[in-house]
């Protein structure tokens, strides 16, 4: 079992920044980021692999980067630049032996 927990959101105003952390109960080889706004689906914002790749969803690319420490077990989203439509419920995700594992959430707030 893994267990993961974020932390590092909250309210900020557009063109903030914010830096959300996750720590994992373990090393993972996949790490990411996802968030879901009020009345949409869940959507994949970062994630990083053990090799260091890492990829975005186009609305945060030049804005936020993802980055892991030497352990693999704690991953940060640095968001910067941040708008009002950043707004959402956002979530770690880990991937390890063909099994998915999600924190709990953290809420970042944007306003105008």
């Amino acid at each position: 079992q893994v267990q993961l927990v974020e932390s590092g959101g909250g309210l900020v105003q557009a063109g903030g920044s914010l830096r959300l952390t996750c720590a994992a109960s373990r090393s993972i080889d996949s790490m990411g980021w996802y968030r879901q706004a009020p009345g949409k689906t869940r959507e994949l914002v970062a994630r990083i692999i053990s090799g260091g790749d890492k990829n975005y969803v186009d609305s945060v690319k030049g804005r936020f980067t993802i980055s892991r420490d030497i352990a693999g077990s704690t991953v940060y989203l640095q968001m910067n630049s941040l708008k009002p439509e950043d707004t959402a419920v956002y979530y770690c995700n880990g991937f390890l032996g063909g099994r998915s594992y999600w924190g709990q959430g953290t809420q970042v707030t944007v306003s105008s």
